[in-house]
């Protein structure tokens, strides 16, 4: 029972009280005010409505023996108007009108105007309590439409935040191009010249000006060729690199789980991207799997690289085959560790010290 309807029932009984002092035909005696105050206690402490319904049956049948109870019966039958058993409250009828044949018109007012005012009670409760439980249903969804445009929120700014780093990364590898092709190409032809004009002039002091002037431009087609380098490697994301590869995976179902909170050397992303494809190319062709994994995981000492699938393992021969060969061969050149697990379907698991890798 809610606390609202503790506080009606309350207040009912304190009327249907007033009713029985102020009666006459009641006789003001004490034990029907203990009997009525003893089933409502009872019928406020069980919240069961087989119990409060029993209670109120059991009031009502004392009411044949005690007619001075009939003034309490709205507040001991209010509990079981909320139940199921609201029906039984029609049997108060019976010492109701037992009582009304050797009554006042006030005393029969009152016995009608008291079970009256228990239904108004009654009905405000439930508007009260579908009230709450609609305001309640609004604050859930309110909060649960928050959250929505929250997480929608925060996944456009991923996305933007992917979009400004995928273009920053294109316009790195333009400006690579640009570099290479252009200011590339006129040292490489300054050199060139240098050396015709090496091969065409005598002059010690003029050759030993040459000289300089070609260290000059090979000193500075090195660096221009170092830049362009580490430029055309910043911009190339392992993590949009394979993420591709997992859209464009049709053969069975495909998960990443991307963890690396640094970008590994250009070298190792190369390297990475190549396993994987032929990770992927050995389930297509060797694997009846039927859900694969990609995991990347970054730890202090090594960066790790699991691609595991659910297929069934038979005649697994590791020397039989090119593409674990070649895995091999590209882990080996890091330093790092293969291991290769034919448990709950096929794992390659790779290892990759941090320190022996150069950029």
């Amino acid at each position: 029972m809610t606390e609202e309807k503790m506080e009606d029932q309350a207040a009912l009984f304190l009327c249907c009280l007033i009713f029985y002092l102020c009666t006459p035909e009641f006789g003001a005696r004490v034990l029907p005010v203990v009997l009525a105050v003893a089933f409502t206690a009872f019928s406020i402490y069980f919240s069961r409505a087989e119990i409060q319904a029993a209670f109120a049956a059991g009031y009502i049948a004392w009411c044949l023996f005690l007619p001075g109870m009939t003034a309490f019966l709205p507040a001991v039958c209010y509990a079981v108007l909320a139940t199921k058993y609201r029906y039984l409250c029609l049997t108060g009828l019976i010492p109701l009108i037992s009582f009304w044949c050797h009554s006042s018109t006030a005393a029969i007012a009152g016995t009608v105007l008291l079970p009256i005012l228990g239904l108004l009670l009654e009905h405000r409760s439930l508007e009260v309590e579908t009230l709450k439980q609609k305001s309640n249903h609004l604050r859930d969804s309110g909060k649960e439409l928050s959250t929505t445009l929250e997480r929608q929120n925060r996944k456009l700014l991923e996305q933007q935040d992917t979009g400004i780093r995928l273009a920053t990364l294109d316009e790195r590898n333009r400006i690579a191009r640009d570099i290479h092709d252009s200011v590339g190409h006129l040292l490489s032809s300054s050199i060139l010249q240098v050396g015709a004009l090496l091969a065409v002039y005598r002059d010690e002091k003029l050759r030993e000006n040459l000289l300089a002037l070609k260290d000059t431009l090979s000193s500075a087609m090195d660096a221009i060729r170092s830049s362009v380098h580490g430029l055309y490697g910043e911009s190339i994301d392992l993590y949009a690199q394979v993420n591709q590869l997992v859209r464009n995976f049709t053969f069975c179902k495909l998960d990443l789980c991307y963890e690396l909170e640094s970008e590994p050397p250009t070298k190792l992303k190369y390297a990475f991207i190549a396993i994987t494809k032929e990770a992927l190319t050995n389930i297509v062709r060797h694997s009846d799997a039927t859900a694969a994994k990609i995991t990347f995981h970054e730890h202090p000492a090594p960066y790790q690289l699991i691609i595991s699938d659910n297929g069934h393992v038979k005649n697994f021969d590791p020397d039989g085959g090119i593409g674990l060969k070649n895995i091999a061969q590209r882990v080996e050149s890091f330093h790092g560790n293969l291991n290769l697990l034919t448990r709950n379907g096929f794992t390659v698991f790779i290892s990759i010290p941090k320190g022996d890798i150069k950029k």
